[in-house]
């Protein structure tokens, strides 16, 4: 049961008392490591007492861009003088060429804006049974989509109908039926699963996020993207978290020449600055949802387009994606050197572009990943770590190579010390 919080700073000091007002009346639904962040600039964060940081999370890769990039603050703060919010009761004058500019960047004839990515996601799978039902020629209700084991595709009730994870499923049913799960990087299992007539749709992520950085064999993508074609089932990639750059491609998908037939993005489409995402799919599978049938009443506003479009220039403007291939190169170097000095600490090093990952073998006094942030959080670097054992690494693509390397000096340093 919480405590009261403290009705003062005086009673503590300022982040001790902040963080118990979020123990005293928020929910108990994340275990955050001990900062209390305050200000934010490129990959740099501050927290309240004036301490820097590292950013190495990115707020899971929704801040490719850098903490408060001025050209995507300086757009939200334009729009937000002008209009925010006329739902799509109407036209508003920022939708379209939004719209316009997702669709030439990705190479698609329709784009559908929502807000969080579990909604993109949902937006996705509605998509995908209809396509089946009225092109395809699915019997009514009988239309099944597959999925990857260990996925992460968001936490609604829908999502987590087909998760795998028992912390996001334990106490949450009765699930939705319509999924079948295979394992990731299996293709002899998926080509199986696609031989069912019913199934409409094989949604995947490029490399599993969540799961702690999983690459799936060269060629597996590609190798997926024919068995759908062959089967026609629709391929959705959830590039939520891999996409616009993180990987060192504009998706991660780039990097096999893939185009999925539906295509999921979010998190870093606004910069992290608000909620935006988007599905983005052709008119052979976009135009089966007709007016009434799906929206959202913040989906596609004025202040969000405004902001993504601003944030699609910057990633593009600055090459953020060839930094990250670069840099991660780099990163995944100094990270094979410390596994070669302690690989007793040390078990895994994996990645692509800025997105990577360190297996850590967990230590004989208990010791475990989670032990490793903290030391990092107090030398000033900021992560997670995923699945007990794996830290995730992903900092903003803004970061300089001497950033870097700094950055790295610290993790080197608390490995050592290990």
């Amino acid at each position: 049961m919480s405590t009261a919080a403290p009705t003062s700073p005086a009673l503590a000091s300022r982040a001790e008392h902040l963080m118990a007002l979020e123990d005293r009346y928020g929910a108990h639904n994340y275990h955050p490591l001990p900062v209390v962040l305050a200000r934010g600039a490129g990959p740099h964060l501050w927290d309240v007492d004036g301490k820097q940081y590292f950013d190495f999370l990115s707020a899971y890769s929704a801040v490719n861009q850098g903490h408060c990039h001025p050209r995507i603050i300086g757009a939200l703060t334009e729009q937000a003088q002008q209009l925010t919010l006329t739902s799509r009761a109407f036209f508003n004058d920022q939708l379209g060429a939004a719209e316009q500019q997702l669709c030439e960047l990705f190479g698609y004839d329709k784009a559908l804006l929502m807000n969080s990515g579990a909604e993109a996601v949902e937006t996705a799978l509605k998509l995908a049974r209809k396509w089946g039902y009225q092109e395809k020629g699915i019997a009514p209700n009988q239309a099944r989509i597959v999925v990857a084991e260990h996925n992460f595709h968001g936490r609604t009730t829908g999502i987590i109908s087909f998760s795998t994870d028992g912390e996001s499923t334990g106490g949450f049913g009765p699930f939705a039926p319509g999924y079948q799960v295979v394992p990731y990087n299996d293709i002899e299992a998926l080509a199986a699963a696609l031989h069912d007539p019913h199934v409409c749709g094989f949604l995947i992520e490029p490399i599993q996020g969540e799961a702690g950085v999983v690459l799936p064999a060269v060629g597996y993508l590609a190798q997926a993207a024919a068995l759908c074609r062959q089967h026609n089932v629709l391929l959705i990639t959830d590039e939520i978290q891999t996409g616009l750059g993180r990987t060192g491609k504009l998706l991660a998908s780039d990097h096999e020449a893939v185009r999925g037939d539906v295509l999921i993005l979010g998190k870093a489409l606004s910069g992290g600055v608000l909620p935006v995402s988007a599905v983005l799919a052709d008119d052979r599978v976009m135009l089966t949802i007709q007016p009434g049938q799906h929206g959202s009443t913040f989906g596609g506003n004025p202040l969000a387009c405004a902001v993504m479009r601003a944030a699609l220039d910057v990633l593009i403007d600055e090459k953020l994606a060839d930094n990250a291939a670069r840099l991660g190169e780099i990163f995944r170097e100094r990270m094979r050197q410390l596994q070669a000095q302690r690989p007793d600490v040390v078990e895994l090093v994996r990645g692509r572009g800025l997105l990577n990952a360190v297996v850590i073998r967990p230590a004989a006094d208990g010791r475990t990943a989670w032990d490793l942030c903290v030391a990092m959080m107090e030398r000033g670097l900021l992560a997670k770590p995923t699945h007990g054992d794996i830290i995730r690494f992903a900092p903003p693509l803004v970061i300089t190579e001497e950033q870097l390397h700094a950055a790295c000096d610290v993790i080197a340093a608390v490995i050592l010390a290990f």
